[in-house]
């Protein structure tokens, strides 16, 4: 494994059907995902000639809406981007989560998938004789779904945000109290009530399926998620497969993934040559990052880093995948 810690002081297959959008507004698309299940996607088209193709793996329970001025500013630079929605959240969630069952897996397995598929159906992606690029961008757990790609060697490139392990213990100590009370107290009476973790009546976002409130809630016990779970060896397989270069960066101030989180989880992918950014906020001068601000105007440093390491991969194709 190599791994490199460093502060930034400065700034069936699945198929995809689209509807038709104005010039620089993204593009509705739909997504078929192995099982059948529609997802909600859309793409915005890169401005001149194309350098690339992106995928934004989003964080738990965050619509892709929320990802849209990343999604603009890459496709700006010549990056044509993908968005969506996994099922349950945003676009593709059914009328009511009541009743609705899922795996939280599935968002990797299966939807992130779906999306991969569709684009390097294009003739983007990894491998001889693909016309472009492909590269995924990850928020939270969009860096924990790139291990449960059954076609993540199809990507280039991974470069991800604010992923770490859940587990209350990396966190500091006024944070752990709020989520010991979040998985004990709240959560509990919320699914109750609504049937699925209504964080909505909180003003915490998106309301999350039952069955992923579960799933998160156990897995979070563990020091190193779900690696540490003796029923999820077989996950833990799929992650020693990934051979794609990875680059994690976690702000200091995020207290939901820290960078020791980042580091908790990210072990899991051993065979994988990453690199871990730890961000200064106070220091690079761009603010607040916290869990979220990465993908918030203000961050638009960051973007161009991600930019520049995809760049960097892009010189060097066509390339191997050889363990570290």
């Amino acid at each position: 494994m190599t791994t490199a810690h460093f502060t930034l002081t400065a700034a069936a297959a699945p198929s995809a059907s689209a509807s038709q959008s104005s010039p620089g507004q993204p593009e509705r698309v739909t997504l078929h995902a192995a099982d059948g299940y529609a997802l909600a996607a859309l793409r915005y088209r890169s401005q001149g000639p194309e350098r690339a193709r992106l995928i934004v793996a989003g964080a738990t329970g965050v619509p892709q809406g929320f990802y849209r001025r990343f999604a603009e500013y890459a496709a700006a630079k010549g990056y044509a981007v993908l968005t969506l929605d996994y099922r349950g959240i945003g676009l593709s969630k059914p009328k009511t989560l009541r009743g609705f069952r899922m795996d939280y897996l599935d968002w990797g397995r299966l939807d992130l998938a779906a999306a991969v598929e569709a684009v390097a159906g294009e003739g983007a992606g990894a491998g001889p004789g693909r016309a472009v690029p492909l590269y995924m961008v990850g928020h939270s757990y969009g860096g924990h779904a790139f291990g449960l790609l059954p076609n993540h060697d199809k990507v280039d490139g991974l470069y991800t945000f604010a992923t770490g392990a859940g587990w209350h213990g990396w966190m500091p100590l006024l944070e752990r109290a709020r989520v010991k009370i979040m998985w004990n107290l709240i959560g509990p009476l919320l699914t109750r009530w609504k049937g699925c973790l209504a964080w909505s009546k909180l003003g915490m976002g998106e309301d999350l399926p039952l069955d992923v409130y579960r799933q998160w809630k156990h897995w979070c016990r563990y020091p190193h998620y779900f690696f540490d779970d003796p029923e999820m060896r077989q996950v833990a397989a799929g992650f020693d497969t990934v051979r794609t270069p990875i680059m994690a960066v976690n702000a200091v101030d995020d207290l939901w993934a820290p960078p020791n989180s980042r580091d908790a989880f990210m072990r899991g992918y051993r065979n994988a040559p990453w690199f871990g950014i730890t961000i200064d906020p106070a220091a690079s001068g761009i603010g607040k990052i916290g869990h979220m601000g990465y993908f918030r105007p203000q961050a638009h440093t960051l973007w161009a880093s991600a930019l520049d390491w995809f760049d960097g991969i892009g010189r060097e194709r066509p390339r191997p995948h050889p363990p570290v």
